[in-house]
């Protein structure tokens, strides 16, 4: 049988490893480099992202193990970026405080029960989730910016710094 709880954790305990895995070795001029469309960010970019992504979810998760059907605003994330001059900041150090934020949430994760993965808050986007739909989401996340995060080495290490050609 699927236990969703147990995969979701699987997949928050590997993010790292495989970010830093995927980053081992890069030149400074591909972390920083940025594209077009989706990709627009740079790698150091994207993972500066995560890292404020995860901060914020440790408090959600926080107020909806600890509160009724709290609220949780939305952010402009690309405002945040912007402000956070996420470009020009230390690929090493947002790594390492990701990889740490995750192994608190990991923590925070594992000593829920049952019936605290299924609290509530309201998303000022979405309505009403789940601790657990929150973290599904966030799983996602991570896929789609390890992605983001492949296809920008693809480009500019692989590809000569050309977009991908598509399908």
């Amino acid at each position: 049988m699927f236990d969703e709880r147990a995969e979701l954790l699987q997949v928050y305990r590997s993010t790292p490893d495989t970010l830093r895995a995927l980053l081992r070795g890069l030149p400074d001029e591909v972390v920083r480099a940025g594209g077009e469309g989706e990709d627009a960010w740079s790698i150091v970019e994207v993972v500066c992202h995560l890292r404020d992504a995860e901060a914020r979810v440790i408090e959600r998760v926080r107020l909806m193990r600890d509160e009724e059907r709290p609220w949780l605003a939305a952010y402009d994330q690309e405002e945040v970026a912007r402000a956070g001059r996420y470009r020009d900041q230390s690929l090493t150090q947002a790594l390492d405080e990701f990889h740490r934020l995750r192994g608190e949430q990991i923590a925070m994760l594992e000593a829920l029960t049952p019936e605290q993965w299924q609290r509530t808050g309201v998303h000022a986007e979405v309505g009403e989730i789940t601790i657990q739909q929150l973290v599904a989401h966030m799983a996602a996340h991570d896929a789609i910016h390890l992605a983001q995060i492949a296809r920008c080495i693809i480009r500019h290490v692989m590809n000569g710094g050309q977009p991908i050609p598509t399908p």
